[in-house]
């Protein structure tokens, strides 16, 4: 079931199909499921290795020729060795009783808490008193002296030093955090460091700290009587880059960067913003202050006290040491904290395997992606914003025609007065300034109706965004070091998984207009190289087929079927060949729209057709596909019941505003439906970029970008054909082993010297 053939076969397909996490090397570019067809079709081994010259692929045939002996020595690895001699008997390896105090002694020696409760539990015996509360409950907070700044060191000779860094090693973990010049870790300064390896026990590094403004040079002057910052990084790196002393952070990725850039590639990593994420999504923020005072009790010292806010803001080199020290030490021991008390409820809340597989492992493989950055030509933005400057005057003649005057289209308040005062348009609410409502769903809702004006309000607003926020902004975030563009990924951002891409956005531009297409153009790739996009096809849909079981969605995946016309042609009967494109389109709306709960009034406003005539649509759809009404009441059901929701790879969501009632009801019981299913695409496209790096580590190619279900790469010329294989096969196998889905994943890709041309 798993490998294609009889059992006596499963090593020949392993020895072909080789295994990176063992060393065994096998045939390069044969996976499992080509090996099980040459082993099916061969027999053997040795059969196929005798007769490889028959083999009708090129590509193949020379790799079985050319890799014959690897590909031998891989079968002597994979195969037991039943000539090893045993010391052990069948009998000896009977399973025991286990001796409950020797057993609760152990566990409760390696500090195994919910697991020393839960076996004694089982045994009938007592728990060793330091044990906290059984599994059903959240354990409580430790409980530990109150934090006190007068206990912190401020480090300034070599001797102190290397005291703090015997005592990690001891410690065998310790909580990190970085004070820099600026929140861009491409180009701030570190201006201190700050460790901890116990309650109460925390210190500051300070190395960047300045006295005053700059001299008559332009030079800043440092403060006397701090380290030297590349005698300390020399000093912390052995530490921080040694695999058996764990490295704690709050944000993590932001001091990995910060300390890669002065060549510290720290592991192994925790960070508490993503155990805080992975029990609470949905719940409440993650930011060190909110968790320090709802876990810790603890109210942090607020940076504004010592950098201050607005004009007269500095950055944090600037603040005297003496001052830096307490809230630099204090976030370092808040974070450790926070990780001794989140440890033990992950696996109470069922969540550890979501954080060590989809969150934990990203830390290193985003910040990766962001130090990568992407190019940019800045002179195709400045023709485009240009090109959209003239698109918005075109357009702001015709509204002025459409109104019968001129006035400011960017004013909300003279457009709510023309449509709802002069025009006399229904619907127009006003707010507590008296002005009318004229937001984007006030004027879909309006277009929907045949109006022409706030149609052409929202083509205005579009371009005006796309101006603003990329064609015109884009080049002001250029990398003066790098001549790249760096977005920064938040991994705790959305709910349900999702990455959020911020200084700058590059998530959010808009893929099936022109305009959206023309920005595209402008992301280049580096000389003699090319930008190679790896996209999912219809992941979301293909997930909701699985969980909800719906045999004619999950055959036509099968089938490789065109799934929207499928869809039209199951609803109103009308044939596949020659459809009507606009029946199509209605059907994609529904397929779509029907994963995040779309109501009638939603799809009214996105197809622009009467509520009513939605409204069927919707009542067919689920008439037909009856697996997807019972899986959307099931997940609410569940919903309500738990508080949550998971995905297929664990991710836990939190669905707090499921059992309130009123106006806000229907959009959390969408958000319920969608999670799940949003969710685990999310969880699969992680788990894909999780496995890239050393998937496609021998080839001369970077992965830059992550937008929601697609991957862009960097990859030189000639070897843009062995990315595209490497990285889909990455993605297609993504959910495995963990899950199997029903349907198969499919992954498109493209590639071209822009990313217009790639996607």
């Amino acid at each position: 079931e798993k490998f294609g053939v009889w059992p006596d076969r499963v090593v020949d397909v392993q020895a072909l199909a080789g295994d990176s996490v063992d060393n065994e090397p096998g045939a390069p570019g044969i996976g499992i499921k080509t090996a099980a067809q040459l082993i099916t079709e061969y027999g053997d081994l040795e059969t196929l290795l005798a007769r490889a010259e028959e083999i009708r692929q090129p590509k193949r045939r020379q790799t079985l020729i050319d890799f014959a002996e690897q590909i031998r020595i891989s079968k002597r690895l994979v195969q037991l060795d039943c000539d090893t001699p045993l010391d052990v008997t069948l009998e000896s390896l009977e399973v025991q009783a286990p001796d409950p105090g020797h057993l609760l002694g152990f566990l409760t020696e390696m500090e195994f808490r919910t697991l020393t409760a839960r076996v004694a539990d089982k045994l009938g015996a007592e728990a060793p008193a330091v044990v906290s509360a059984p599994p059903s409950e959240a354990p409580a907070a430790p409980d530990l002296p109150a934090i006190d700044h007068a206990g912190y060191e401020t480090v300034t000779d070599r001797a102190a030093l290397d005291g703090w860094i015997a005592e990690i090693r001891e410690a065998g973990e310790v909580a990190i955090d970085t004070e820099t010049t600026g929140l861009d870790e491409m180009q701030a300064d570190l201006a201190g460091i700050c460790l901890a390896v116990a309650p109460g026990r925390a210190c500051y590094i300070p190395v960047g700290h300045v006295a005053g403004g700059d001299d008559l040079f332009g030079q800043v002057k440092l403060v006397e009587g701090q380290l030297p910052l590349d005698q300390v990084l020399a000093a912390l790196k052995p530490v921080l880059e040694d695999e058996a002393i764990l490295k704690i952070g709050q944000n993590v990725k932001y001091d990995w960067k910060i300390l890669a850039r002065h060549g510290i590639r720290m592991v192994p990593l925790a960070d508490t913003m993503l155990m805080s994420y992975a029990l609470n999504a949905g719940t409440h923020n993650h930011g060190m202050d909110e968790l320090a005072e709802r876990y810790l009790g603890h109210k942090c010292i607020p940076i504004k006290d010592l950098i201050g806010s607005g004009k007269s803001q500095i950055n944090f080199a600037q603040v005297v040491i003496d001052k830096a020290a307490p809230y630099a030490a204090e976030d370092a021991e808040v974070t450790l904290r926070l990780y001794r008390h989140f440890v033990p409820m992950l696996p109470v809340e069922r969540v550890t395997t979501a954080y060590e597989t989809t969150e934990r492992p990203l830390i290193p493989v985003l910040a990766g992606m962001e130090m990568a950055g992407i190019r940019i030509d800045a002179d195709v933005l400045k023709r485009m914003s240009n090109a959209f400057a003239q698109k918005m005057a075109g357009l702001e003649d015709e509204i002025h025609a459409l109104a019968g005057e001129k006035f400011n289209v960017g004013s909300p308040k003279q457009l709510g007065d023309i449509l709802f005062g002069k025009m006399g348009l229904a619907g127009g609410k006003t707010g507590k300034t008296g002005a009318y409502s004229t937001s984007a769903d006030v004027l879909e809702d309006l277009a929907a109706e045949g109006h022409d004006l706030p149609a052409r309000i929202l083509d205005w607003r579009q371009v005006a965004k796309l101006k603003s926020t990329y064609t015109d902004a884009l080049p002001t975030f250029v990398n003066p070091d790098t001549g790249r563009v760096h977005t920064s990924y938040s991994i705790a951002g959305a709910q349900t998984g999702r990455l959020a891409s911020t200084d700058p956005n590059l998530q959010n531009i808009p893929v099936r207009t022109d305009e959206g297409r023309r920005i595209r153009e402008a992301f280049i790739a580096a000389d003699g190289h090319r930008l190679v996009s790896l996209d999912y096809s219809q992941i979301e849909l293909r997930i909701l087929a699985h969980v909800a079981d719906i045999p004619a969605l999950k055959q036509a995946f099968h089938d490789g079927i065109d799934i929207h016309a499928m869809t039209a042609s199951q609803m109103f009967g009308v044939p596949v060949e020659g459809m009507d494109p606009m029946i199509r389109r209605r059907a994609k709306a529904i397929n779509f729209g029907v994963i995040y709960g779309i109501s009638g009034f939603g799809l009214s406003r996105n197809l622009r057709i009467p509520r009513a005539e939605a409204q069927a649509f919707i009542d067919t759809y689920f008439q037909r596909f009856p697996e997807i009404r019972a899986y959307m009441d099931r997940t609410v059901a569940d919903a309500k019941s738990d508080g949550w929701v998971r995905t297929l790879f664990g991710r836990r969501i939190n669905t707090p505003g499921i059992n309130m009632s009123g106006p806000a009801a229907g959009g959390a019981k969408r958000a319920a439906i969608n999670a799940p299913i949003q969710g685990a695409a999310a969880d699969i496209i992680r788990r894909a970029m999780i496995r890239m790096p050393e998937a496609i580590r021998d080839l001369p190619a970077k992965m830059l970008l992550q937008v929601h279900d697609e991957l862009v790469f960097e990859v030189r010329k000639d070897a843009v054909d062995d990315l595209i294989a490497a990285a889909r096969r990455v993605m297609e196998a993504a959910p495995e082993p963990a899950v199997k889905l029903s349907v198969p994943l499919v992954v498109d890709a493209g590639q071209g010297a822009n990313w217009a041309e790639a996607h």
